[in-house]
């Protein structure tokens, strides 16, 4: 996943066509999520979609060949426990992929980088990070706080 992040940065193919947006980063000394910011992001995102999509072919394609009729007993649960494990990471990967979606939406109706809470710009640091976020450091720390009380209750 790591990779798809770093690839998105930039392919030269924006929708103005202008290469020295290959080494664009988003900076805070320009306006906040104007459109050069916006298209960043939504290759960014698209990038990891596209990636994760990628991995998950990958898996559909090997569990299709793989053959989970091992002789010995202990290497057919040996293959069982390794796929179990990669179903439930592609299934994370899925919740994921919604997650992209929902931000790419986002970009699309003019909301993506604010807060869903305080309506506050989410910092360029944290949405580089996480492209995903929806909230400010601060509210998801509140958030997480408040859920952790209503848990201990």
């Amino acid at each position: 996943m790591a990779t798809a992040f770093g690839a998105a940065s930039g392919t030269g193919d924006d929708r103005n066509g202008t290469l020295a947006d290959i080494d664009y980063r988003p900076s805070p000394d320009e306006p906040f999520m104007n459109e050069r910011q916006l298209e960043y992001f939504r290759k960014k995102l698209q990038a990891w979609k596209d990636s994760i999509l990628a991995e998950s072919k990958g898996t559909l394609a090997q569990l299709q060949t793989d053959s989970l009729r091992e002789p010995d007993i202990t290497d057919r649960a040996s293959s069982e426990t390794d796929w179990s494990i990669e179903l439930r990471t592609r299934d994370r990967q899925r919740k994921l992929i919604s997650k992209i979606d929902a931000a790419l939406r986002r970009i699309e109706d003019g909301e993506y980088g604010y807060c869903e809470v305080t309506g506050e710009p989410i910092s360029l640091g944290r949405l580089e990070a996480r492209p995903i976020a929806t909230m400010t450091v601060e509210a998801q720390e509140r958030h997480e706080r408040n859920e952790k009380v209503s848990r201990d209750e």
